[in-house]
């Protein structure tokens, strides 16, 4: 079995996040990186919305980013540390729109490793040096120039190693031009390492230490090192030089600390607490992240708290001495993983789990009456100052940006009844946390719907002069008449455009400069710029019934199949040519390509027939009208459309830049089909044919804005090119019947369709998603759920750690407004009885304002029954507190009939670390009311946590801790039949088929489990010889399996032919003395037939078909956010024909960070059986000369290579 791996759905969890002018343009941009990916995204300064520009997989973990400039320069570099022992720097380059690889210097071994540098990256602020650190003992600087040519030049590394040292966190000092310098928190363990007793290691204390790069010297040298009172966990560079006093401000539990060398005293200032907190308030509380404005003259801070709190610091200076931090509170977003506030006034948030947000900063916070803490107010040792929490109020959303960002679980089904499966993700953690429902399309955002007069069947828009931005006009065409609107502030039908209005339009354009073409069923009216007219009238009996115009050409088809070509001459003017040809039979569409820049006219005309043929005619003036190719069609053509897609900027031989795309011929048939046909722009021959199925109904007109193409079936799709691929997505929108595309001031880029009889404004914003969602709240973290068969509905259990139940959070808060009346003196008794009032009526919304952490070993859950379609919460049965629901069944039984029962998991009091727990509870409840309602029947007390449950044979297997039991329901609770003792660790998952059960171990991969009802025991009869730390598995048959562990592997096991599963249990233990098996395990093993490393933890595996008359595929989804597809290969020849591709790919086009493919797929587990799908994909965004070179050694043309990629992922996915 051969596995092709694809990505359908990138990670949208960021890891790290850094901005600057990456374009060298004024424009700000943020780079991200998602794991294994670099993304650049650039903010509509305008409209706020965030635009992806490039995505890249680098095959590597990224695990850390720096954006740095030189001295003077304009355009950002961005620095990339990653596992493959390599420095990276790369540069993006706008006109070909790739991130180019400058330098890459190996210092290290791959992997991440402790002592090989790349966890930490600091940049000098004035762009001289970089410092990469290790985890542990290695630091290495590199000093950055450039050369004679203006290019970047690297130096060779300067080491700053200590050994015995751990360091927490490095950062650049702004010293203006003094020798670069270094400053970072570190930890020596050496006394504590040889110290037994183990009084050393209570006693160490973090150091700040500085390095300084000597320029003179060329080396690095130890400046100064000075323990610190608190545990830092990071550094924040203040602006030096001209700027600012220079120094650090060290963020640690409770306090921020700003430091400087010389006789700087310390300045610090604790962390404001909320006020009447329903947190441990023993807690410590620390800053998380943090964001840096700097402008000519002023700086300050944004810093984040771990409850999602932003406060603004400044410091106040004197001379060049601190004397005071400030800390204001500022605003509360959900907690970053990472912050950037842009000159263009924007903060960007790259949330820790779930949506990112792109905020506006309003105000500054500057002088409103929110209280300024200061380090100056005095205060006693351990106390700090309070605030209240509120609203956004400096800082406004203008843009979301949906993360899937943990996928907890999800279940694929079509329980909407929509032909295309969707898929149920529960994703997200703690109160952030949603159900969200994914189908396959664009997001369609309605900018305006309007009902008109009646049934239109054509719209157009056009524009009054050819530099205009926008529009000007909507021509809406109906059986009788014409409608002209004219485009403003509003929309509103005007009557002097000059179109004639008591006629049907077939089409209308604007000609020349300035000028309007009107084609109507008697005629062409050309309508000039001062409104003078010009009509042609269809000769005798004749009607136009096809047309085709661009800007300068109009050809119409009358009936009988006659054509007649219409050029415009400089004046203006339009000229009949004077030949007219007959076509051999009746024209059923047309279509011409736009005018090529700097060209007279279009060289070809697409005509599609009767007969079932698309005819290519020539309008070169030496040959004009004159067929030059032809294609037969499997139906009759019912619309055409000539669009050039995928331009890349090439120069030519004489040095002229110009966009040169492909000609694509799309066709859409009248059986629902697509066609996209590349057309030589020489010699008009068509090749490359490639079919889409949209739907059910014939693929009517089609509308090209730019580089996309509308196509109407009975769903909507469009056609577009998208960083180097094509994708062909349906709109997740009603039926359209015709489009036009639109741009306005209000919407630059939107479409504007009929719909029966509604006009509408649509606008797609977000090209390159292939998903869109529907998200629905819960809760708490959602940890699996379960679809009922009958009703459809999802029983979803919901649980947190550290949390509490709403009973708690309601009873601390009476205990707390108490305890506020109590500590009050007399004369203040009213005054706290109304605060107290108001705090126990306040209610902060927990999904933007955080739930209150109530410590560890404090547990929260929910039951819930949901409507997956509506999404509204039938039940909800709220556990006890420090009830952690664990797993979730449905099921029958085969004493109680049909009736249908949900069994969940339950631990009580469980403690992770050292783990300790109370036992467990197995809730039994009945299905009523059609599935919509829990009934509560007994709960069954286990010993340990109940973490997998199975329907098995009318009972139900229960893993309780690592004991595999068969339980059957009783009156009072469940009665156990059955178990086994031998498992190892942990039961975490049990899949069943036939006799046999698959139990995953948390540690020790798959066991494989007979079921004898005569004995009735449960039998082990094979194991896997690989420890597998596994997180989901799914059957594929009978004897095979496929899991996936928490580093972020996918395997495929498989029984060997020979496996006999009739094996006898030995109660005397003589047969155990001789047929012992392999280490210890059971006598028979399983065999590995694929392993794959994705990169990303997968927590959910299926196997299904995505799309309706696919085929089946293995889907997986990931904690960052991730889904992909591995898919069967059908052929020797096209498993052969990836396998070539890929390890071509391999050498010619290396990932970016430096890191080897093969070793990067082979992490854990040499790399078995799988082809890398988004590594051959890449194929189409390599250089055109490169793409040649290994189409070449394949014996194929790329245009080839790319038809076979696009095959093998429109087959199974999208």
């Amino acid at each position: 079995m051969f596995l092709y791996n694809l990505t359908l759905q990138r990670a949208t969890g960021i890891s790290y996040a850094i901005h600057g002018n990456f374009s060298g343009t004024k424009q700000q941009e943020i780079v991200v990186s998602r794991g294994k990916i670099l993304e650049l995204l650039r903010p509509d300064p305008n409209t706020g919305k965030v635009h992806t520009l490039l995505t890249v997989e680098v095959f590597g973990v990224i695990r850390s980013l720096m954006a740095f400039r030189l001295t003077g320069g304009t355009k950002d570099y961005i620095v990339v540390g990653s596992d493959s022992g390599r420095i990276v720097i790369l540069e993006y380059q706008p006109s070909k729109n790739v991130f180019e690889k400058i330098h890459q210097e190996t210092f290290g071994k791959s992997g991440c490793r402790r002592i090989v540098p790349g966890q930490y990256l600091a940049v000098d602020p004035k762009g001289r040096a970089v410092m990469i650190s290790a985890i542990e003992k290695q630091k290495l600087v590199y000093i950055l120039n450039r050369d004679a040519a203006a290019r970047l030049t690297i130096s060779s590394p300067l080491e700053a190693h200590k050994a015995n040292t751990l360091v927490y966190h490095v950062v650049g000092v702004d010293v203006g031009f003094e020798n670069p310098m270094f400053a970072c928190l570190e930890m020596d363990y050496e006394e504590a390492d040889n110290d037994p007793t183990g009084e050393a290691a209570a006693n160490t204390q973090q150091t700040l230490t500085f390095y300084e790069l000597d320029l003179g010297l060329n080396h690095v040298v130890r400046k100064y090192s000075e323990p610190l009172e608190e545990h830092g966990n990071f550094l924040i560079t203040v602006p030096g030089g001209s700027d600012g006093p220079s120094g650090v401000l060290i963020c640690s539990e409770n306090y921020i600390t700003y430091k400087n060398f010389g006789d700087q005293p310390d300045i610090r200032c604790p962390i404001p607490r909320r006020r009447n907190d329903l947190d441990d308030p023993e807690r410590g509380m620390i800053f998380v992240c943090s964001a840096t404005h700097k402008t000519k003259s002023m700086f300050f801070f944004l810093a984040q708290t771990e409850q999602g709190d932003i406060f603004k610091i400044t410091l106040e200076t004197d001379e060049d001495m601190v004397t005071e931090i400030r800390l204001k509170y500022f605003d509360t977003v959900p907690v970053a993983a990472a912050m950037c506030v842009l000159k263009t006034g924007f903060l960007f948030v790259a949330s820790e789990f779930g949506n990112h947000y792109l905020y506006q900063i309003a105000h500054l916070g500057d002088d409103d009456e929110e209280p300024e803490f200061s380090s100056a107010m005095p205060l006693e040792e351990g106390d700090t100052f309070f605030f209240q929490p509120r609203p956004l109020k400096n800082l406004v959303l203008v843009d979301e940006l949906d993360s899937l960002s943990p996928i907890l679980c999800c279940q694929i089904a079509d329980l909407a009844n929509e032909d295309t499966p969707q898929l149920y993700v529960a994703c997200g953690r703690g109160p952030r946390s949603s159900l969200r429902v994914l189908r396959h399309g664009l997001e369609v955002s309605e900018m305006a719907v309007s009902e008109l007069p009646g049934n239109p069947n054509a719209v157009w828009t056009v524009r009054r002069h050819v530099e205009d931005e926008f529009d000007a006009y909507i021509i809406v065409s109906f059986v009788n008449a014409t409608l002209v609107l004219s485009i403003g502030e509003t929309v509103e039908e005007v009557t002097d455009s000059g179109f004639l209005g008591t006629t049907p339009t077939l089409s209308c354009s604007l000609l020349g400069d300035d000028a309007l073409v009107q084609v109507y069923p008697d005629g062409i009216r050309h309508i000039r710029a001062d409104k003078r007219v010009n009509e042609w009238k269809t000769p005798g009996k004749k009607t136009i019934v096809k047309c085709a115009v661009n800007q300068r050409q109009v050809v119409i088809a009358l009936t009988g199949g006659e054509l007649v070509y219409f050029e415009m001459d400089p004046s203006g003017q339009l000229n009949e040519y004077t030949e007219r040809k007959e076509m051999s039979a009746d024209v059923v569409c047309m279509s011409l390509a736009n005018v090529p820049p700097g060209e007279q006219r279009s060289r070809f005309l697409a005509v599609g027939l009767v007969d079932n043929t698309v005819r290519i005619i020539s309008l070169d003036p030496s040959d004009c009208l004159q067929p030059l190719s032809m294609q037969a069609l499997p139906a009759q053509p019912e619309s055409l459309c000539i669009v050039e897609m995928g331009g890349t900027e090439k120069q030519d031989e004489l040095g002229e830049r110009g966009s040169i795309g492909f000609l694509y011929l799309n066709i859409g048939l009248q059986n629902g089909v697509l066609l996209r046909t590349v057309l030589d722009p020489v010699t008009g021959d068509l090749s490359d044919t490639r079919t889409r199925y949209l739907g059910s109904r014939p693929v009517p007109k089609k509308f090209v804005c730019l580089s996309q193409v509308l196509a109407m079936s009975s769903r909507s799709w469009l056609s577009y090119s998208y960083q180097s691929r094509f994708h062909l997505t349906p709109l997740s929108y009603e039926t359209l019947e015709f489009a036009s595309g639109f741009a306005s001031e209000q919407c630059p880029e939107g479409i504007v369709a009929i719909s029966t009889n509604t006009l509408r404004i649509l606008a797609l914003e977000k090209l390159g998603a292939v998903f869109n969602q529907v998200a629905f709240p819960l809760q708490y973290t959602p940890r699996k759920f379960v679809i009922h068969p009958e009703s459809n509905n999802l029983i979803i259990i919901e649980t947190d750690h550290n949390a509490y139940t709403e009973a708690t959070k309601a009873q601390r808060k009476q205990q707390m407004a108490e305890e506020m009346v109590e500590a009050a003196g007399e004369d203040e008794r009213e005054l706290a009885a109304e605060m107290a009032a108001a705090f126990l009526n306040e209610n902060l919304p927990e999904s933007i304002f955080g739930a209150p952490k109530a410590g560890n070993g404090q547990w929260a859950s929910v039951i819930r029954v949901m409507n997956p379609i509506q999404g509204n919460t039938l039940d909800l049965v709220q556990l006890e507190q420090n009830e952690a629901a664990f797993s979730v069944a449905v099921c029958r039984f085969s004493n109680t009939g049909d009736e249908w029962y949900v069994l969940v998991g339950v631990a009580k009091d469980l403690i992770l670390n050292p783990r300790s727990v109370a036992g467990g509870f197995v809730y039994t409840y009945k299905l009523v009311n059609s599935g919509e309602k829990l009934e509560f029947l007994h709960k069954t007390p286990v010993e340990e946590v109940p973490a997998a449950i199975a329907p098995f044979q009318g009972r139900v297997l229960i893993g309780v801790g690592k004991l595999l039991r068969v339980y059957d329901l009783g009156k009072k609770k469940l009665l156990r039949k059955c178990e086994n003792k031998h498992i190892a660790n942990y039961i975490c998952g049990i899949q069943t088929i036939g006799h046999r059960v698959i139990v995953s171990d948390v540690q020790e991969s798959f066991i494989w489990v007979r079921y004898k009802r005569n004995e009735n025991q449960l039998i082990i009869f094979a194991d896997d010889t690989y420890p597998r730390w596994v997180t989901t598995a799914t059957l594929l048959d009978y004897d095979t399996v496929a899991g996936a562990d928490k580093f972020g592997n996918i395997c495929v096991v498989r029984l060997p032919p020979n496996t006999n599963d009739e094996v006898d249990e030995d109660p005397t233990g003589n047969k155990a003395l001789w047929d012992r098996g392999l280490l210890n395990g059971a006598s028979q093993k399983a065999e590995v037939i694929m392993n794959y490393h994705v990169g990303e933890t997968v927590l959910s595996l299926q196997k299904t078909t995505l799309i309706p008359g696919g085929s089946e595929s293995l889907v997986y989804t990931t904690l960052s956010g991730g889904i992909g597809i591995l898919v069967p290969f059908t052929s020797h020849e096209d498993h052969d024909f990836f396998q070539h591709v890929e390890m071509h790919l391999r050498s010619e086009h290396p990932p970016l960070c430096g890191r080897d493919h093969l070793s990067f797929r082979s992490y854990y587990f040499p790399v078995k059986n799988v082809i890398d799908g988004d590594l051959c994909e890449q194929f189409n965004s390599m250089e055109p000369n490169k793409q040649k070179n290994v189409a070449e050694e394949l014996d194929r043309t790329p245009p080839e290579v790319s038809k076979k990629l696009e095959d093998i992922r429109t087959r199974y996915a999208f």
